[in-house]
């Protein structure tokens, strides 16, 4: 495939899904009229539980076990967070845009392909140093690290990348209200038991305003008792600030 470089921007502007994506990593963010980002909270909140994430490893003590266990359940419930929004992104997501125009989830589709390795490598790592005999665990930690911050920098990307490219399809092809009605059907395709993993990094990682509005959304949208789960949920993670500009909010 021939390759076309913008002089104007400094990357390459083919449409080669094999090239490295670091290529288009310097386009700028897309900036348009306000539109029904499916985009916005979601990515919100996996940003911060990688970031948080990759920070806990660096800090591993390797010679607690208790430190070990913590770091071994977190970083499980990281893959199972971000594979099941993946399968929701190649069940939902990508079917709209392809049906409305052909081809343009091919970057996409093949990074996720490279994101379900990732999964198994950042499996591995956790069953070698869980594994790892006393004098091993420093360069087992030290794998794991270095894997995941690899991970985190190939999302950042991907996500950077879905935001600009993907919403400019979406945004072209679909209305605000047909993508709210998407947001909706993969909402509740979520099940019950996996929603709390998803409030308790998004809702945080949400600016006061757009806080409030997904609380106020739970609580009309919910079954009984979620929207209470879900304010000691995420009350550990808010400064009292943030707790008081929340509550305040809901109460009027």
């Amino acid at each position: 495939m021939d390759h076309v470089f913008s002089a104007s921007t400094g990357f390459d502007t083919a449409a080669d899904v094999t090239a490295p994506r670091f290529a288009h990593v310097r386009r700028p963010a897309l900036r348009t009229v306000p539109r029904h980002d499916l985009y916005r909270n979601v990515h919100a909140g996996l940003r911060a539980c990688m970031t948080d994430a990759l920070t806990a490893v660096a800090r591993m003590d390797v010679s607690d076990p208790s430190d070990v266990m913590a770091i071994t359940v977190r970083m499980q419930e990281l893959i199972a967070m971000f594979s099941a929004h993946l399968a929701n992104e190649d069940a939902f997501v990508h079917p709209a845009m392809e049906t409305r125009r052909p081809g343009s989830t091919a970057r996409v589709a093949h990074d996720h392909a490279e994101h379900v390795a990732g999964f198994e490598r950042l499996a591995r790592d956790l069953a070698a140093l869980r594994n790892a005999l006393p004098a091993d665990r420093t360069f087992t930690a030290d794998a794991l690290h270095r894997d995941l911050a690899a991970f985190v920098a190939d999302n950042l990307i991907h996500m950077a990348a879905e935001e600009r490219d993907c919403n400019a399809v979406l945004w072209a092809t679909h209305t605000d209200a047909e993508l709210a009605a998407l947001q909706a059907v993969i909402i509740g395709s979520i099940p019950p038991q996996k929603s709390p993993a998803y409030l308790r990094w998004i809702v945080p990682a949400l600016p006061p305003a757009d806080r409030l509005a997904l609380m106020r959304d739970l609580r009309r949208l919910a079954p009984p008792g979620v929207f209470d789960a879900t304010l000691t949920l995420i009350q550990p993670y808010l400064s009292d600030r943030e707790w008081m500009k929340l509550m305040g909010g809901l109460t009027v």
